[in-house]
């Protein structure tokens, strides 16, 4: 004799019916289930190619043949020594 005996649950769906009543525990039912239908729909269409054919990519300008590839990205900048805070013993 748990929370799990048929007859406790008997009362709170008893007690669930009373409070919500059942119009509403109807729409919520109804809410739930084309909820879900969406969300199986999105999954569906997710999984399926597109139809559409891929983008081409727009051709860029030619590198200049003077210039290296990968040129490095640098930060000019000093480091400065940060004081310790002091403390209060």
């Amino acid at each position: 004799m748990g929370i799990f005996d048929w007859k406790h649950w008997i009362v709170i769906l008893i007690v669930v019916v009373l409070v919500f009543g059942t119009k509403k525990l109807k729409n919520l039912g109804t809410d739930v289930g084309e909820s879900i239908k969406g969300f199986r729909k999105a999954m569906n269409d997710d999984e399926k190619p597109s139809e559409q054919p891929p983008v081409q990519p727009q051709p860029t300008a030619q590198p200049n043949p003077s210039q290296p590839l990968h040129q490095p990205h640098t930060i000019d900048g000093t480091a400065q020594k940060v004081e310790e805070p002091i403390r209060k013993d």
